[in-house]
């Protein structure tokens, strides 16, 4: 591929990450095989846990960000009976339980009882920073920080099955949320601890595992030419955001920065969840995206594509 199709990259592809490999690893993977001038992800995934990881290419990854607050699924196995330093299966076991007295009602009752939002301590292992530094790094010097209880919410979890000591089940819940800091929090309450044992994302954002791409594929398209294709255009890749195909008028105002007024925007627009809309040219290509200020007439600009 050459550097000038290399350029016409832009967009979104979904990987599903396989295991024993960090969320920057699959990016750098990525860049190579396009190749690209520029890969990023949104929202990372343990280095054990699998499945969808939003890589965000060349221009796209001006988008990241819009993909990081969605709706995620995960299904996960939680093994009752023994908590880890790191709440999963790659820690060092620092306490244990009798998971055999744990009914299937009780585990039903729980979890029930962590539906809706809650107050989630994040991990002391984890990427979060504190002056900077990532969490994991003070915890493995053996000066832990654990981070103050931020708001979550579990909008369901669905039980699959319940074979002691491992509960199988999945999950819809907010950006942010810790699944092993869940499943710690669920052993906390059964009385006999546990950690998260397996871990796959089936959604990000309203992409799903059934349109990811393994990296292995991904090498066998691009010595076929045909990696291209798995690339999900920015305008479909915001797929959540409404939008509107801007005239010539419109198009050369948002490229040229000027002032955009509400009411040139279709007023639908406006009550959208994010105040976001997403403007396309005549040709369905994203030009940028803009925002509504609330008791004000203009638009405020977010990002432009020219």
């Amino acid at each position: 591929m050459s550097m000038a199709d290399a350029s016409s990259l832009d967009g979104v592809l979904i990987i599903n990450k396989a295991p024993d490999m960090t969320s920057a690893e699959v990016v750098a993977a990525v860049k190579k095989l396009l190749p690209a001038r520029k890969v990023g992800h949104a929202g990372t995934l343990d280095p054990f846990a699998t499945g969808v990881l939003v890589c965000c290419i060349n221009r796209a990854t001006r988008l990241a960000r819009f993909f990081l607050e969605g709706k995620k699924t995960y299904r996960a196995v939680l093994h009752l009976g023994i908590e880890t330093d790191t709440q999963d299966v790659t820690g060092t076991i620092v306490a244990t339980g009798d998971a055999a007295a744990v009914t299937n009602q009780q585990i039903e009752r729980v979890c029930r009882q962590f539906e809706g939002e809650y107050w989630q301590s994040p991990p002391r292992y984890s990427a979060l920073k504190h002056h900077g530094k990532p969490l994991y790094r003070y915890a493995r010097e053996g000066e832990p920080i654990q981070k103050p209880p931020r708001r979550v919410e579990i909008k369901t979890i669905r039980l699959q099955s319940v074979r002691s000591p491992l509960v199988r089940f999945e999950v819809d819940c907010s950006a942010g949320t810790y699944i092993r800091t869940l499943c710690f929090d669920i052993g906390k309450a059964l009385g006999c601890g546990g950690h998260l044992k397996e871990l796959v994302r089936l959604e990000s954002s309203r992409f799903t595992l059934q349109e990811a791409i393994s990296l292995f594929e991904l090498q066998r398209a691009a010595a076929d030419g045909n990696a291209a294709e798995r690339i999900i255009s920015m305008e479909s890749a915001l797929r959540s955001m409404p939008g509107i195909t801007a005239n010539k008028a419109l198009t050369a105002d948002v490229k040229h920065g000027r002032v955009v007024y509400k009411n040139e925007i279709l007023p639908s627009t406006e009550h959208n969840r994010e105040g976001l809309v997403k403007i396309v040219d005549e040709h369905q290509h994203l030009i940028a995206v803009l925002g509504f200020r609330k008791q004000r007439q203009e638009m405020q600009y977010h990002c432009v594509f020219n």
